[in-house]
């Protein structure tokens, strides 16, 4: 459900129990539209979550751990001067609106005592976190909202908070029968239509809801229907609605992933598996967690998505150029041939002739060659005139045989690179892929580099055989460039599917022989982890680590190896998760 203002009434009572009173101890921003404020209140600490996500926008208490930036944004480091310390005084909804706010009061730095407000607004693409004075000056917002934006309303520090157009609806906690009825007779639709239309805080869901506990019928109209009748019913069912508080999550038969969750349950989706929990907070975190991170990674993955493809077209366009290029080289020997005949044969050749046919020597029936001439010069310098061309043509068909391995190999690594942004699951993931095409030169750094030391730890996936061998595959190509010539040693086994890209997989000896099972298995993982993980019988070639080499200056995760051998296996999904370690 989204986060109406329906919902939002149940979420601020909620907060308002836990929050009022607590001290904030800390205020991080992990993504540039999320704020987290580490509160501690009845000998208890805890998170709140504010997320102005456009697809995800919520307020709760939250258990999911989020990474803390290595260069807080400004929003962040306003919230830590002025919130330290600082404790919740009151949490309300605007309006029967989806807008919150919390109050804060705290001790300035001339020792008096001020407030200041975090405005929380869930409107979708238009959903922001404003932080406020005490008199409504704007300090800073998660989105700056110029002029160029909206004409109606700017979001900007230093100017005054002005909320949100009011649309002329009926507040839903004090709704009156007479003045709904008035609205529903103003135009007759379909009840949830009406009501949608006409009552603020109302999603379509809610409103589905109400219709149904009215009339029966989520879908029903109210055009036959005396509308003082229907506004009576509505106005009952909604308090009653009110009066409930009983947040579940929703399921589809079958299904372990919530696709809802609801401050009450909801009769007319009762045919979802609906699962009580303890507090509205868990309901939104449990529902939101698998959600924001599948939305976070589609919009970060995206954005790397759009660097590597434009890379590679740029690429094998000019792979083509470079290529239709050498097919015009291929004419250096024909040069050559032409200079060296007319040397041979000045004495046939008469000054300002146009062209000249002579023996060609290079074919043994000694067929005439025709050979054209430029008639300003002389024959001499004709002859000389293609050797010059052949020496530039042979001179450029080594030059572009040389561009054209590069821009395949260049190819090849941006292939890879799009193999494991694929398969990545996490933030550290896309931080260490962004870090590497930063480090490629193929992305700006934003912002200075991060101390050493301080970058995000990631490890390779590590699995276990059944015979007991840990198997590590890499993530990316600078962990695959760290397992493979660092990390591994000895004994220990290498392997990569065949001219296909994937990762890096390394079976850790310990110095003991390797089973056929386990190489088995380790093949099977390393197709699994490759762009064939959706093939079967993919080639997987596998040897010992001391005969893999990096060529210098390699891209990262290009390696050449020797004295291989090569398994053809069917990538096993389950037998992956089985293996899985961490």
């Amino acid at each position: 459900m989204p986060m109406d203002g329906f919902t939002l009434h149940f979420l601020a009572r909620e907060l308002r129990e836990a929050l009022v009173g607590a001290r904030v101890d800390r205020a991080v921003q992990p993504e540039r539209d999320e704020v987290l404020l580490t509160m501690r209140n009845h000998n208890e600490n805890f998170n709140v979550l504010f997320s102005a996500s456009a697809g995800c926008a919520r307020a709760h208490i939250t258990r999911v751990k989020k990474n803390n930036p290595l260069e807080p944004p400004m929003l962040c480091m306003l919230l830590r001067k002025h919130l330290s310390g600082a404790r919740v005084t009151d949490v309300r909804q605007i309006d029967c609106d989806r807008i919150l706010e919390i109050a804060f009061e705290h001790f300035d730095e001339l020792g008096e005592r001020t407030t200041k407000t975090l405005v929380c607004e869930f409107m979708g693409k238009h959903s922001n976190l404003i932080f406020l004075t005490a008199d409504g000056k704007i300090i800073d917002s998660a989105r700056h909202v110029t002029e160029q934006i909206s004409s109606v309303r700017q979001v900007l520090p230093g100017l005054y908070y002005q909320r949100p157009p009011a649309h002329g609806k009926l507040p839903f906690l004090a709704l009156e029968p007479a003045a709904l009825a008035a609205r529903l007779a103003e135009a007759p639709k379909t009840l949830h239509k009406a009501l949608s239309e006409c009552v603020s805080g109302l999603s379509t869901q809610t409103a589905r809801e109400i219709a149904y506990r009215t009339l029966g019928d989520e879908n029903a109209s109210t055009g036959s229907l005396a509308p003082e009748a229907v506004a009576e019913a509505v106005v009952r069912v909604m308090q009653e609605m009110l009066g409930e508080f009983s947040p579940a999550l929703l399921y589809a038969p079958g299904e372990d992933a919530p696709i809802d969750a609801v401050p009450i349950p909801f009769k007319s989706r009762a045919h979802l598996d609906c699962r009580p929990m303890p507090s509205l907070s868990a309901a939104l975190d449990e529902f939101y967690r698998a959600r924001d991170l599948a939305e976070r990674m589609q919009q970060k993955s995206a954005a790397l998505h759009r660097v590597l493809k434009n890379n590679l077209e740029r690429s094998e366009k000019k792979l083509a150029i470079q290529e239709e290029a050498l097919l015009n080289c291929e004419r250096a020997e024909d040069y050559r041939i032409k200079g060296e005949l007319l040397m041979a044969n000045l004495h046939l050749v008469s000054k300002g002739a146009k062209r000249v046919s002579v023996p060609n020597y290079y074919d043994e029936a000694l067929t005439p060659m025709e050979i054209e001439l430029d008639e300003r010069i002389s024959p001499a310098q004709n002859a000389q005139k293609y050797y010059g061309e052949y020496r530039k043509a042979d001179t450029a068909e080594k030059k572009l045989r040389e561009l054209i391995a590069q821009g395949q190999q260049e190819a090849e690594y941006i292939d890879s690179v799009f193999d494991a942004l694929t398969r990545a699951q996490t933030n550290d993931e896309l931080t260490a892929i962004r870090a590497e095409l930063v480090e490629q030169g193929y992305l700006r750094r934003k912002g200075p580099a991060a101390k050493k030391g301080k970058e995000p730890k990631l490890s390779p996936k590590r699995y276990r055989s059944d015979d007991g061998f840990t198997i590590l595959v890499g993530r990316n190509n600078v962990q695959n460039d760290q397992l493979t010539l660092k990390e591994a040693h000895g004994r220990d086994v290498w392997f990569h599917t065949k001219n296909i890209p994937g990762s890096h997989t390394v079976v850790l000896s310990e110095g003991r022989e390797v089973p056929d099972s386990t190489l088995h298995q380790a093949a099977i993982l390393a197709a699994v982890n490759s762009k064939a993980a959706d093939s079967s019988q993919v080639p997987v070639d596998y040897t010992l680590i001391k005969n893999v080499k990096k060529p210098r200056g390699a891209k990262p995760g290009m390696v050449i190896y020797v004295s291989y051998q090569t398994a053809y296996v069917t990538p096993d999904l389950e037998l992956e998760k089985r293996l899985l370690v961490e």
